[in-house]
C-alpha cells in the first residue's frame, strides 16, 4: 500500500517524485523498489503533457474562466524558460534534476512543450532529469536521513 501511495504521489504536479520518495523514506519503503515505483509515477504522465498540454492549453483559453490560470501557467513556464532556452537540452535536463520548487517532470515538459522542443528528445532528457532528481532526494532520505531530519525536520 505505501509503495502504492508513493506512486500516486509522485504522479502529482508539484510534489512529483521528490514527494514520493520522502513518502516511501518515511514509511520505510525499501530504497530500490521506492527509487523504481517513484521514477515510474513521476514520468508515466510526461508523454501526455508533451503530446497534448498545448493542444489543452489552447481549448482552455477559450474560456474566460480557464483564460487567466492558462495565461499564469504560460507565463510562469517562459519565465523558467531561460535556462533551458540557453543550454536546451542540459537546461532541460538539469531544470528537471535540482529538486527545487517549481522545477521538476511537469513544468519541463510544459516548457519543453511551450518551446516546440521535440518529444522524444524532451522525453528522454525529462527522463533522464527525474533520475537525477531521484538519486538527488535517495541519497539525502535514505543515506543521508540524519542530514534529512536536521534540514526538512522529518
Amino acid at each position: 500500500m505505501n509503495e502504492f501511495l508513493a506512486f500516486l504521489i509522485s504522479m502529482l504536479p508539484i510534489v512529483e517524485l521528490r514527494g514520493g520518495i520522502i513518502w516511501a523514506a518515511l514509511r520505510e519503503v525499501p530504497f530500490m523498489r521506492a527509487a523504481i515505483v517513484c521514477f515510474i509515477g513521476n514520468i508515466l504522465p510526461i508523454p501526455f503533457i508533451l503530446l497534448f498540454i498545448v493542444k489543452i492549453l489552447d481549448w482552455l483559453k477559450k474560456y474566460p474562466k480557464t483564460a487567466k490560470l492558462v495565461s499564469w501557467l504560460e507565463k510562469h513556464a517562459h519565465a523558467k524558460s531561460d535556462s533551458i532556452q540557453k543550454y536546451e537540452y542540459w537546461g532541460l535536463f538539469l531544470f528537471v534534476a535540482i529538486p527545487l520548487p517549481g522545477t521538476g517532470a511537469w513544468t519541463g515538459s510544459l516548457i519543453a512543450s511551450i518551446l516546440g522542443l521535440p518529444v522524444k528528445k524532451s522525453f528522454v532528457t525529462i527522463a533522464l532529469g527525474v533520475l537525477g532528481a531521484g538519486i538527488i532526494m535517495s541519497v539525502i532520505f535514505y543515506l543521508l536521513p540524519d542530514l534529512a531530519h536536521r534540514l526538512f525536520g522529518f
